[in-house]
Protein backbone atom coordinates (compact mmCIF):
# COMPACT_ATOMS: atom_id res chain seq x y z
CA UNK A 1 0.00 0.00 0.00
CA UNK A 2 1.06 3.31 -0.78
CA UNK A 3 -0.28 5.72 2.37
CA UNK A 4 0.24 9.17 3.22
CA UNK A 5 3.12 9.14 0.49
CA UNK A 6 4.94 5.90 1.91
CA UNK A 7 5.43 3.00 0.05
CA UNK A 8 4.34 0.17 3.15
CA UNK A 9 3.79 -3.85 2.97
CA UNK A 10 0.94 -4.81 5.31
CA UNK A 11 1.25 -8.86 6.47
CA UNK A 12 -0.06 -11.34 8.93
CA UNK A 13 2.65 -13.53 10.35
CA UNK A 14 1.92 -16.96 11.08
CA UNK A 15 0.62 -16.11 14.08
CA UNK A 16 -1.81 -14.65 12.50
CA UNK A 17 -0.38 -11.15 13.86
CA UNK A 18 -0.32 -8.03 11.39
CA UNK A 19 2.60 -5.58 10.57
CA UNK A 20 2.87 -2.77 8.40
CA UNK A 21 6.46 -2.05 7.37
CA UNK A 22 8.55 -0.12 4.96
CA UNK A 23 8.43 -2.00 1.47
CA UNK A 24 11.98 -1.64 1.31
CA UNK A 25 14.04 -4.49 2.92
CA UNK A 26 16.91 -1.86 4.42
CA UNK A 27 19.86 -4.23 3.47
CA UNK A 28 19.42 -3.99 -0.31
CA UNK A 29 16.11 -2.36 -0.76
CA UNK A 30 14.49 -5.62 -2.79
CA UNK A 31 10.56 -4.88 -2.10
CA UNK A 32 9.23 -7.05 0.63
CA UNK A 33 5.86 -7.10 -1.14
CA UNK A 34 7.70 -10.52 -2.22
CA UNK A 35 8.28 -11.52 1.49
CA UNK A 36 7.57 -14.79 2.78
CA UNK A 37 5.26 -14.52 5.81
CA UNK A 38 6.80 -17.23 8.74
CA UNK A 39 6.06 -17.85 12.23
CA UNK A 40 7.86 -14.70 13.92
CA UNK A 41 7.74 -12.08 11.02
CA UNK A 42 8.24 -11.69 7.18
CA UNK A 43 11.49 -12.94 5.44
CA UNK A 44 12.77 -10.86 2.62
CA UNK A 45 13.15 -13.67 -0.35
CA UNK A 46 16.44 -12.18 -1.71
CA UNK A 47 18.74 -13.17 1.23
CA UNK A 48 16.40 -14.20 3.97
CA UNK A 49 16.33 -11.62 6.43
CA UNK A 50 13.24 -11.89 8.53
CA UNK A 51 11.53 -8.73 10.62
CA UNK A 52 9.05 -8.95 12.77
CA UNK A 53 5.51 -6.70 13.07
CA UNK A 54 7.69 -4.24 15.40
CA UNK A 55 9.71 -3.79 12.19
CA UNK A 56 12.94 -5.54 14.59
CA UNK A 57 15.00 -7.46 12.67
CA UNK A 58 15.22 -10.94 13.98
CA UNK A 59 17.33 -13.07 11.82
CA UNK A 60 20.20 -12.51 8.87
CA UNK A 61 21.05 -15.90 7.98
CA UNK A 62 24.07 -15.32 6.21
CA UNK A 63 25.85 -13.45 8.88
CA UNK A 64 28.00 -15.23 11.62
CA UNK A 65 26.15 -16.87 14.32
CA UNK A 66 27.67 -14.75 17.11
CA UNK A 67 27.09 -11.48 15.21
CA UNK A 68 24.95 -8.15 16.85
CA UNK A 69 24.10 -7.14 13.80
CA UNK A 70 20.66 -7.92 13.80
CA UNK A 71 20.36 -6.48 17.10
CA UNK A 72 21.01 -2.72 15.41
CA UNK A 73 19.21 -3.30 12.48
CA UNK A 74 15.10 -2.00 12.34
CA UNK A 75 12.82 -1.10 9.48
CA UNK A 76 10.08 1.42 9.79
CA UNK A 77 6.64 0.24 10.98
CA UNK A 78 3.43 1.61 12.21
CA UNK A 79 1.17 0.24 14.69
CA UNK A 80 -2.16 -1.81 12.89
CA UNK A 81 -5.67 -3.13 14.35
CA UNK A 82 -8.87 -5.04 12.78
CA UNK A 83 -11.79 -3.54 13.19
CA UNK A 84 -15.24 -3.97 11.19
CA UNK A 85 -13.16 -6.15 8.49
CA UNK A 86 -10.54 -3.38 7.58
CA UNK A 87 -7.55 -2.78 8.77
CA UNK A 88 -6.66 0.48 10.46
CA UNK A 89 -2.73 1.96 10.49
CA UNK A 90 -1.62 5.36 12.91
CA UNK A 91 0.89 6.63 11.10
CA UNK A 92 0.91 9.77 13.76
CA UNK A 93 3.09 10.33 16.58
CA UNK A 94 3.05 9.41 19.79
CA UNK A 95 1.36 8.05 21.92
CA UNK A 96 -0.72 5.97 19.51
CA UNK A 97 -4.58 6.98 20.09
CA UNK A 98 -7.47 5.00 20.19
CA UNK A 99 -9.02 3.69 17.22
CA UNK A 100 -12.59 5.09 17.02
CA UNK A 101 -15.21 2.35 17.68
CA UNK A 102 -17.94 4.14 14.74
CA UNK A 103 -21.02 2.13 15.08
CA UNK A 104 -21.12 0.84 11.45
CA UNK A 105 -18.36 -0.60 12.13
CA UNK A 106 -18.50 -2.52 15.60
CA UNK A 107 -22.78 -3.06 15.04
CA UNK A 108 -23.15 -7.08 15.05
CA UNK A 109 -25.60 -8.90 13.69
CA UNK A 110 -25.20 -7.62 10.09
CA UNK A 111 -23.39 -8.17 7.00
CA UNK A 112 -20.92 -6.08 5.13
CA UNK A 113 -19.76 -5.72 1.82
CA UNK A 114 -16.45 -2.64 0.80
CA UNK A 115 -16.12 -1.94 -2.47
CA UNK A 116 -12.99 -0.08 -3.30
CA UNK A 117 -11.08 2.22 -6.29
CA UNK A 118 -7.75 3.88 -6.41
CA UNK A 119 -8.45 8.13 -7.53
CA UNK A 120 -6.24 9.93 -9.62
CA UNK A 121 -6.57 13.16 -7.49
CA UNK A 122 -6.08 14.43 -4.10
CA UNK A 123 -8.79 13.00 -1.38
CA UNK A 124 -9.85 16.81 -0.69
CA UNK A 125 -11.53 17.09 -3.89
CA UNK A 126 -13.29 14.02 -3.00
CA UNK A 127 -14.27 15.45 0.85
CA UNK A 128 -15.23 18.61 -0.80
CA UNK A 129 -17.84 17.02 -3.13
CA UNK A 130 -19.35 16.07 0.02
CA UNK A 131 -19.97 19.31 1.61
CA UNK A 132 -21.75 20.29 -1.97
CA UNK A 133 -25.24 19.33 -1.61
CA UNK A 134 -26.41 21.14 -4.34
CA UNK A 135 -24.34 19.52 -7.02
CA UNK A 136 -26.88 16.48 -6.21
CA UNK A 137 -29.82 18.11 -7.72
CA UNK A 138 -27.69 18.53 -11.27
CA UNK A 139 -25.01 15.77 -11.03
CA UNK A 140 -27.15 12.90 -10.24
CA UNK A 141 -30.30 14.41 -11.52
CA UNK A 142 -30.13 16.25 -14.32
CA UNK A 143 -26.76 14.62 -16.01
CA UNK A 144 -27.95 11.62 -14.65
CA UNK A 145 -31.23 11.81 -16.98
CA UNK A 146 -28.92 12.87 -19.59
CA UNK A 147 -26.77 9.98 -19.67
CA UNK A 148 -29.40 7.74 -20.12
CA UNK A 149 -30.77 9.78 -22.77
CA UNK A 150 -27.98 9.33 -24.78
CA UNK A 151 -27.87 5.35 -24.50
CA UNK A 152 -31.58 5.29 -26.07
CA UNK A 153 -33.76 5.24 -22.89
CA UNK A 154 -36.87 6.79 -24.78
CA UNK A 155 -40.07 6.10 -25.21
CA UNK A 156 -41.98 6.26 -28.53
CA UNK A 157 -42.65 9.35 -28.26
CA UNK A 158 -39.19 10.66 -27.75
CA UNK A 159 -39.68 11.09 -23.91
CA UNK A 160 -37.15 10.17 -21.40
CA UNK A 161 -38.29 6.91 -19.74
CA UNK A 162 -35.31 7.45 -17.12
CA UNK A 163 -36.68 10.24 -14.48
CA UNK A 164 -34.55 11.16 -11.69
CA UNK A 165 -36.41 13.95 -9.90
CA UNK A 166 -34.29 15.51 -7.26
CA UNK A 167 -36.18 18.75 -6.07
CA UNK A 168 -34.30 22.06 -6.24
CA UNK A 169 -32.73 22.96 -3.08
CA UNK A 170 -34.54 25.99 -1.15
CA UNK A 171 -32.40 25.90 1.54
CA UNK A 172 -28.57 24.62 2.56
CA UNK A 173 -27.45 24.71 6.30
CA UNK A 174 -23.94 23.03 8.23
CA UNK A 175 -22.96 23.01 11.54
CA UNK A 176 -20.26 21.61 12.89
CA UNK A 177 -20.81 19.19 15.74
CA UNK A 178 -18.20 16.87 17.72
CA UNK A 179 -17.18 14.52 15.48
CA UNK A 180 -17.14 16.66 11.93
CA UNK A 181 -19.93 18.18 9.91
CA UNK A 182 -24.07 18.05 9.68
CA UNK A 183 -24.76 18.79 5.81
CA UNK A 184 -28.57 19.84 5.92
CA UNK A 185 -31.24 20.58 2.83
CA UNK A 186 -34.78 21.80 2.34
CA UNK A 187 -35.53 20.79 -1.18
CA UNK A 188 -39.34 22.10 -3.13
CA UNK A 189 -41.50 20.93 -1.78
CA UNK A 190 -39.94 20.03 1.61
CA UNK A 191 -39.85 21.95 5.37
CA UNK A 192 -37.57 22.05 7.90
CA UNK A 193 -39.88 19.00 9.70
CA UNK A 194 -38.00 16.84 7.44
CA UNK A 195 -35.31 14.60 8.18
CA UNK A 196 -32.55 15.82 5.55
CA UNK A 197 -32.66 19.06 7.75
CA UNK A 198 -33.78 17.96 11.42
CA UNK A 199 -30.69 14.96 11.50
CA UNK A 200 -29.00 15.88 7.95
CA UNK A 201 -26.23 13.24 7.14
CA UNK A 202 -22.51 14.31 8.15
CA UNK A 203 -19.15 14.44 6.75
CA UNK A 204 -17.02 12.59 10.07
CA UNK A 205 -13.97 14.94 10.17
CA UNK A 206 -11.67 14.51 8.28
CA UNK A 207 -12.13 11.86 5.61
CA UNK A 208 -15.27 9.43 6.00
CA UNK A 209 -18.19 10.52 4.25
CA UNK A 210 -21.81 8.93 6.67
CA UNK A 211 -24.65 8.66 4.12
CA UNK A 212 -27.65 6.07 5.97
CA UNK A 213 -25.96 3.09 5.90
CA UNK A 214 -22.38 3.86 4.51
CA UNK A 215 -19.36 5.14 4.78
CA UNK A 216 -17.13 6.29 2.47
CA UNK A 217 -13.13 6.35 3.34
CA UNK A 218 -11.12 8.85 1.31
CA UNK A 219 -7.58 7.48 2.04
CA UNK A 220 -4.49 9.95 1.12
CA UNK A 221 -2.10 7.43 -0.77
CA UNK A 222 -0.17 10.41 -1.75
CA UNK A 223 -0.91 14.17 -3.29
CA UNK A 224 -2.22 12.83 -6.06
CA UNK A 225 -3.81 9.20 -5.87
CA UNK A 226 -6.79 8.60 -3.15
CA UNK A 227 -7.67 5.00 -2.12
CA UNK A 228 -11.52 4.95 -2.10
CA UNK A 229 -13.44 2.75 -0.08
CA UNK A 230 -17.19 2.03 0.17
CA UNK A 231 -17.75 0.24 3.23
CA UNK A 232 -21.50 -0.42 3.18
CA UNK A 233 -23.47 -2.24 5.99
CA UNK A 234 -26.73 -4.36 5.36
CA UNK A 235 -28.96 -6.41 7.27
CA UNK A 236 -28.99 -9.90 7.11
CA UNK A 237 -30.45 -11.57 3.66
CA UNK A 238 -33.65 -13.48 4.87
CA UNK A 239 -32.79 -17.44 6.32
CA UNK A 240 -29.11 -16.54 6.60
CA UNK A 241 -27.05 -16.43 10.16
CA UNK A 242 -26.75 -13.02 11.06
CA UNK A 243 -22.37 -12.93 10.93
CA UNK A 244 -20.84 -13.98 7.40
CA UNK A 245 -17.88 -15.75 7.08
CA UNK A 246 -16.14 -13.27 4.59
CA UNK A 247 -16.41 -9.67 4.23
CA UNK A 248 -16.79 -9.36 0.11
CA UNK A 249 -14.45 -6.80 -1.50
CA UNK A 250 -14.78 -5.90 -5.02
CA UNK A 251 -13.66 -3.21 -7.26
CA UNK A 252 -15.95 -0.14 -8.48
CA UNK A 253 -15.07 0.37 -11.68
CA UNK A 254 -13.98 4.07 -12.41
CA UNK A 255 -12.88 4.18 -16.53
CA UNK A 256 -14.40 2.01 -19.34
CA UNK A 257 -12.25 0.40 -22.05
CA UNK A 258 -11.55 3.56 -23.54
CA UNK A 259 -10.92 5.25 -20.65
CA UNK A 260 -13.76 7.33 -20.58
CA UNK A 261 -15.53 8.09 -16.72
CA UNK A 262 -18.87 5.74 -15.97
CA UNK A 263 -21.07 7.92 -15.20
CA UNK A 264 -24.55 5.96 -15.29
CA UNK A 265 -24.03 5.85 -11.51
CA UNK A 266 -24.30 8.10 -8.72
CA UNK A 267 -20.55 7.10 -7.67
CA UNK A 268 -19.16 6.81 -10.70
CA UNK A 269 -20.68 10.65 -11.98
CA UNK A 270 -19.26 11.70 -8.68
CA UNK A 271 -15.80 10.05 -9.21
CA UNK A 272 -15.59 12.15 -12.60
CA UNK A 273 -15.97 15.50 -11.49
CA UNK A 274 -13.27 14.85 -8.54
CA UNK A 275 -10.89 13.38 -11.19
CA UNK A 276 -11.42 16.17 -14.11
CA UNK A 277 -10.71 19.35 -11.49
CA UNK A 278 -7.34 17.70 -11.99
CA UNK A 279 -4.76 15.84 -9.67
CA UNK A 280 -4.56 18.79 -7.27
CA UNK A 281 -7.57 21.09 -7.97
CA UNK A 282 -6.63 24.89 -8.65
CA UNK A 283 -8.12 26.01 -6.08
CA UNK A 284 -6.63 30.00 -6.49
CA UNK A 285 -9.26 29.97 -9.77
CA UNK A 286 -12.44 29.04 -8.23
CA UNK A 287 -15.45 31.58 -8.34
CA UNK A 288 -17.30 30.18 -4.67
CA UNK A 289 -20.50 31.58 -4.21
CA UNK A 290 -23.63 31.07 -1.56
CA UNK A 291 -23.63 27.66 -2.20
CA UNK A 292 -20.18 26.91 -1.59
CA UNK A 293 -20.44 27.11 2.40
CA UNK A 294 -20.03 24.07 3.34
CA UNK A 295 -16.71 23.68 1.04
CA UNK A 296 -15.63 27.02 2.68
CA UNK A 297 -16.47 25.39 6.27
CA UNK A 298 -14.58 22.55 5.28
CA UNK A 299 -11.73 24.33 4.76
CA UNK A 300 -11.83 26.97 7.60
CA UNK A 301 -12.49 23.82 10.17
CA UNK A 302 -8.95 21.87 8.48
CA UNK A 303 -7.11 24.85 8.97
CA UNK A 304 -8.45 24.75 12.55
CA UNK A 305 -7.78 21.23 13.28
CA UNK A 306 -4.54 21.74 11.34
CA UNK A 307 -3.23 25.00 13.92
CA UNK A 308 -4.19 22.45 17.29
CA UNK A 309 -2.23 19.58 15.79
CA UNK A 310 1.05 21.57 15.12
CA UNK A 311 0.31 23.03 18.75
CA UNK A 312 0.80 19.51 19.95
CA UNK A 313 -2.91 19.60 21.12
CA UNK A 314 -5.77 16.18 19.57
CA UNK A 315 -7.67 17.74 16.46
CA UNK A 316 -10.82 16.62 16.00
CA UNK A 317 -11.72 12.59 16.59
CA UNK A 318 -8.55 11.77 18.32
CA UNK A 319 -10.11 9.56 21.01
CA UNK A 320 -7.92 8.63 24.28
CA UNK A 321 -10.18 7.59 27.00
CA UNK A 322 -11.63 4.11 26.27
CA UNK A 323 -15.31 5.23 27.86
CA UNK A 324 -16.08 7.27 25.35
CA UNK A 325 -14.92 4.52 22.61
CA UNK A 326 -17.34 1.64 23.16
CA UNK A 327 -19.59 2.71 20.32
CA UNK A 328 -19.88 6.56 18.45
CA UNK A 329 -23.06 6.52 17.82
CA UNK A 330 -23.84 9.28 14.62
CA UNK A 331 -27.07 10.31 14.18
CA UNK A 332 -28.23 10.73 10.57
CA UNK A 333 -31.39 11.07 8.14
CA UNK A 334 -31.93 7.67 8.03
CA UNK A 335 -29.38 4.75 9.06
CA UNK A 336 -28.68 1.55 9.67
CA UNK A 337 -29.56 2.19 13.38
CA UNK A 338 -33.01 3.42 13.48
CA UNK A 339 -34.15 0.88 10.85
CA UNK A 340 -32.70 -1.89 13.21
CA UNK A 341 -34.46 -0.39 16.25
CA UNK A 342 -37.67 -0.59 14.42
CA UNK A 343 -37.03 -3.89 13.04
CA UNK A 344 -36.76 -4.87 16.95
CA UNK A 345 -39.80 -3.91 18.76
CA UNK A 346 -41.62 -5.97 15.36
CA UNK A 347 -39.54 -9.11 16.28
CA UNK A 348 -38.74 -8.90 19.64
CA UNK A 349 -35.51 -9.48 19.20
CA UNK A 350 -32.08 -6.99 19.57
CA UNK A 351 -31.08 -6.68 16.53
CA UNK A 352 -27.37 -4.91 17.21
CA UNK A 353 -25.11 -5.01 19.90
CA UNK A 354 -22.75 -1.99 20.79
Amino acid sequence: MKLLGESLVVFRDGQGRLGLIDERCPHRRVSLRYGIPEVEGLRCCYHGWMFDTTGRCIEMPAEPEDSTFKDRVRTKAYPVEELGGLVFAYLGPPPVPLLPRWDLLVMENVWRDIGVTTIPCNWMQCMENSLDPVHTEWLHGRYYEYVMSRRGMKNESGERMVRRVIGHHLKIGFDVFPHGIIKRRVRAGGSENDASWRFGHPILFPNILRVGWTLQFRVPMDDTHTWHLMYQVLPPPPEAKPTQDRIPVYEIPLTDQLGQHITDFVLGQDMMAWVTQGPIADRDLEKLGDSDQGVILFRRLLREQLAIAEAGGDPMNVFRDPATNTFIEIPVEYGLIEAARARSLATGQAPWSP
